[in-house]
């Protein structure tokens, strides 16, 4: 009797302790819960309790979790997801942002350098009247300038306005010299006659058109970059929707509240988690592609008259071409003039002399040079050469997380969300809204609308960029802002329990702030990883939860197979 009721002991108490799970178990939840700073390490239970309480890691053994400690592991999951995301996405966003920076220094370096160019140009042609011209000439140079870099300005004015303050200087000067200079109010009638006596034939058409092509090129490039550090913006503060969100808390956490801290999820059940929870993201894919395609084109075009570059450092020459034309034409416009303005009107000899001595001084007679490396098409041909890296970036994220990130190992054990395992047996669906509608572990609704905006904006910059749209010259804001409402407002649904009233995640900004200059010139270039191809494996959903037991229930539950045990002695 006496070995009877030893057997019976130990019986028991092997039961209990198999039932119940080692308290190092929890131990372990405990140290990673700390490490991590998921949570207050009093949120843990003492030791293993009954889950009946919990919501999305329900299990039919005891377990190392509380509901508080659900909801944290919740709140943690969606963190760990939305940093990966943006880690994902670091190389290409620096990759654009710095190239935006880089075009801005290079487009106001092309911009000096062009007009010391002219200046030095017309100094070496003209002499004193070179002198004068200065001022007109900085204008012309910091009005196109502004142009390029987003402000409103119409070519055609800022054109006409530098050649009508070019017109006293080429007649006193060239048309009509003498000793002494024309008094200001006579200067200011012959600027005025410009526009009626057009004294430099064509040429202001032909420079205003050369700088609206290659500036339009020039500022599209840098709206649509603009754009493009946008669309990151957004995916990288995606708004989960709950399913997903309760779809990566079982994934990630859920095997904690079993001990099993070190568990991976299986591949496939990673990729239909992934997949689900990314599928708004995954039809980004397509019209990026396009994005990268049209920026190569747009450069492509950005030859010849659109070559922003070449146009700027020959602005000098069609300037020579226009005074040539007022002074083979001298004496028509001399009489033209003396019939709008009456005979010239001089300043007296000694003002000239001392304008003159202080106007040449400021003269920058910077010769034109030329670095290979700063050109804009090297920049450009550089930049495409790296983002074409990218162009498969939107539509294998969910997969290359997975892969480099989440997933275990081919051949390993794994979670499948409700226990480890060999391998994951259920079906595993393609990427996109549509794939999702077969999904065993996301249900997903529909398109996120804040997806549906930033696929708007891609759409309409595409045709920009590929020259089926022509935009207002000036102008091209409506890329940036785009249409519809601007706040980004969540699709799916939240509530407390979620952890998602103070998470500051219910609104996106939609306005593309200016890029500061970054310094260093590093290219993130971004590995896209192979993946293997799981077959369907049929298309019946597996949804397994247990029954809530109540503290007694389960007590009953673990000690009724030991007195079988007994029974059997």
């Amino acid at each position: 009797m006496g070995d009877l009721w030893a057997n019976s002991v130990f019986f028991l108490a092997c039961c209990s302790g198999f039932c119940i799970g080692s308290p190092n178990r929890c131990d372990e939840v405990r140290k990673v819960f700390q490490l991590r700073q998921i949570g207050p390490n009093q949120l843990l239970p003492l030791s293993p309790r009954p889950g009946s309480d919990l919501q999305v890691c329900m299990s039919k053994n005891l377990t190392c979790c509380t509901k508080k400690m659900e909801e944290k592991y919740q709140v943690a999951a969606r963190r760990d997801i939305q940093n990966l995301l943006q880690t994902s996405s670091s190389g290409l966003k620096f990759l654009i942002s710095r190239n935006v920076a880089a075009f801005h220094d290079t487009f106001e370096v092309l911009i000096r350098e062009a007009e010391n160019h002219t200046n030095a140009v017309l100094q070496e042609s003209y002499g004193d009247m070179a002198v004068q011209a200065v001022g007109p000439v900085r204008e012309l140079f910091t009005d196109i300038s502004l142009f390029l870099l987003g402000s409103e300005r119409n070519v055609d004015d800022l054109v006409q306005r530098f050649f009508d303050a070019l017109f006293p200087l080429v007649y006193n000067h060239l048309i009509n010299p003498d000793l002494s200079d024309i008094s200001p109010g006579y200067a200011e009638c012959v600027r005025s006659s410009s526009r009626d006596v057009r004294p430099f034939g064509g040429v202001p058409s032909v420079l205003a058109d050369q700088i609206s092509r290659s500036g339009v090129s020039g500022k599209l490039l840098l709206q649509a970059l603009h754009l493009g550090i946008e669309v990151i913006n957004t995916t990288d503060h995606l708004q989960l929707s709950r399913e997903c969100r309760r779809a990566l808390l079982k994934m990630h956490y859920c095997p904690h509240c079993q001990g099993l801290t070190q568990s991976k999820p299986c591949m496939g059940y990673c990729l239909n988690v992934m997949r689900g929870c990314l599928a708004s993201m995954a039809e980004i894919d397509n019209h990026w592609r396009e994005f990268v395609r049209s920026l190569e084109g747009l450069s492509a075009r950005m030859q010849g008259p659109q070559d922003l570059e070449q146009v700027l450092l020959g602005v000098h020459t069609l300037l020579h071409d226009a005074v040539g034309h007022a002074q083979k034409n001298g004496p028509r416009l001399s009489a033209q003039v003396h019939k709008l303005c009456g005979p010239p009107s001089r300043r007296p000899a000694q003002s000239v002399s001392i304008q003159r001595s202080s106007s040449r001084a400021s003269i920058p007679l910077k010769a034109l040079v030329r670095a290979s490396g700063d050109s804009l098409a090297i920049r450009r041909r550089d930049f495409l050469n790296s983002l074409r890296l990218y162009r498969t970036f939107y539509g294998g994220l969910a997969d290359q997380l997975c892969v480099s990130e989440l997933a275990s190992g081919d051949g390993l054990s794994c979670w499948n969300g409700t226990d480890i395992v060999k391998s994951y047996t259920l079906r595993v669906v393609g990427n996109g809204i549509k794939a999702q509608s077969a999904n065993p572990e996301v249900k997903v609704k529909g398109a996120d609308p804040v997806i549906n905006q930033i696929i708007d904006k891609l759409k309409h910059v595409n045709q920009l960029l590929q020259g089926k749209s022509i935009p207002k010259l000036g102008s091209l804001d409506q890329i940036e802002t785009g249409s519809g409402d601007t706040e980004g407002r969540y699709s799916g649904d939240c509530d407390d329990e979620d952890g998602c009233g103070g998470s500051g995640g219910g609104e996106v900004k939609r306005k593309v702030s200016r890029v500061s200059k970054l310094s260093p010139d590093v290219t993130g270039d971004h590995k896209h990883h192979h993946h293997h191809h799981y077959p369907p494996a049929g298309d019946s959903e597996v949804e397994g939860r247990s029954r809530s037991l109540g503290l007694a229930g389960a007590i009953w539950v673990l000690i009724l197979p030991c007195f079988h045990m007994l029974l059997a002695l």
